[in-house]
């Protein structure tokens, strides 16, 4: 069932179900969550059920403000807390080492937690209930100090943008808080701070050279270094796929690979194709698309256009390879992965 109401009913209803341990589709700036209490294994466990997501890859926390790190996290560094003050609220997710006896299912057995604080209005308001004191009979349980909300969807497919693609993935039993089409589109970058410097684990809307400048270092790639790495959400080899295969190819390669399609075929467009650069084709099995110049506004649609070509019967998807400039890093991750799980 899709919330979209009277926001505050909404949002009551929400927390309400989340501090009776049920599960939520909730709305975040970057992709729609499925969210739980993190503190109750019970909780997290449908989770991992409902995305037939293995139990140990991690979840991300999210909680309503800074505050809610004291609850998780057993230490700060320093270049952590100014990552903090200088983009929380938003898509930055923090790996920090976790707080003895909390979140183990959310964490996927691990010593360390990823959390992160959203900046979607509609989460954050969500977040702040479950956390209020003095209420708990009203909302249906005890405060709840944050949520784990990987994205919704079945494990290793395309991330929801929309609470419709929420539903169609899991159907009218699932309560989904409708926030909107998600404003940046794809996931949170992750940064891991337990090991001394910051490392980079996963590209997203917040650039390289935005943390480094925030926290004063340079942000290392976890290939620099030997030492173990935290299993963080995002960064399986293969991962965000739709149902067709994904193949990457340059420009120059796309329109030869166009070129060589029978123009002469009647059949209904089966060929989607993505791109930055004017293509043409008289194939009629091919649907041309066109990807924005912008890297943030490509991020903002990238997955509703791929579940999009899915909708529409694509048997293949081809796209042309962003820019291998710093702010398409986020997009390039998520269609590197796209594609690798078509290989």
């Amino acid at each position: 069932m899709i919330l979209d109401g009277h926001l505050s009913a909404a949002i009551a209803a929400a927390a309400h179900a989340l501090r009776g341990g049920a599960l939520l589709g909730l709305p975040t700036e970057t992709v729609y969550g499925l969210a739980a209490d993190a503190s109750s294994d019970r909780a997290v466990a449908q989770i991992f059920a409902a995305k037939g997501r293995p139990s140990d890859h991690p979840l991300i926390v999210h909680v309503a403000d800074a505050s809610g790190i004291a609850h998780f996290a057993s230490a700060v560094p320093v270049f952590a807390q100014a990552l903090v003050d200088a983009f929380w609220p938003g898509p930055l997710t923090l790996i920090l080492p976790r707080r003895a006896g909390v979140a183990r299912a959310a964490t996927g057995g691990q010593d360390s937690v990823g959390l992160r604080c959203p900046a979607h209005p509609v989460a954050h308001a969500v977040l702040r209930a479950c956390a209020a004191d003095g209420d708990s009979a009203a909302l249906g349980g005890p405060p709840v100090w944050g949520v784990a909300a990987p994205s919704a969807n079945r494990f290793g497919r395309v991330s929801p943008t929309t609470a419709a693609h929420v539903q169609s993935e899991f159907g009218a039993a699932l309560l989904v808080l409708d926030g909107g089409a998600c404003r940046v589109g794809i996931e949170s970058t992750i940064v891991d701070c337990t090991r001394g410097v910051p490392v980079l684990l996963r590209p997203g809307a917040i650039t390289r050279a935005q943390i480094e400048a925030a926290c004063g270092l340079r942000l290392l790639s976890k290939e620099e270094l030997s030492a173990h790495t935290p299993r963080a959400p995002g960064t399986l080899l293969a991962h965000y796929a739709p149902s067709a295969p994904v193949r990457l190819m340059d420009a120059a390669t796309l329109q030869a690979a166009l070129d060589a399609l029978d123009a002469s075929a009647t059949a209904a467009p089966t060929l989607a194709v993505y791109a930055r650069t004017p293509l043409h084709s008289r194939a009629a099995q091919v649907a041309l698309h066109t990807m924005p110049d912008d890297a943030n506004a490509t991020a903002a649609e990238l997955f509703a256009m791929l579940r999009r070509f899915d909708d529409q019967g694509a048997r293949d998807i081809w796209i042309e390879m962003p820019p291998g400039t710093p702010d398409w890093e986020g997009v390039r991750d998520r269609l590197q992965r796209a594609a690798a799980a078509s290989a």
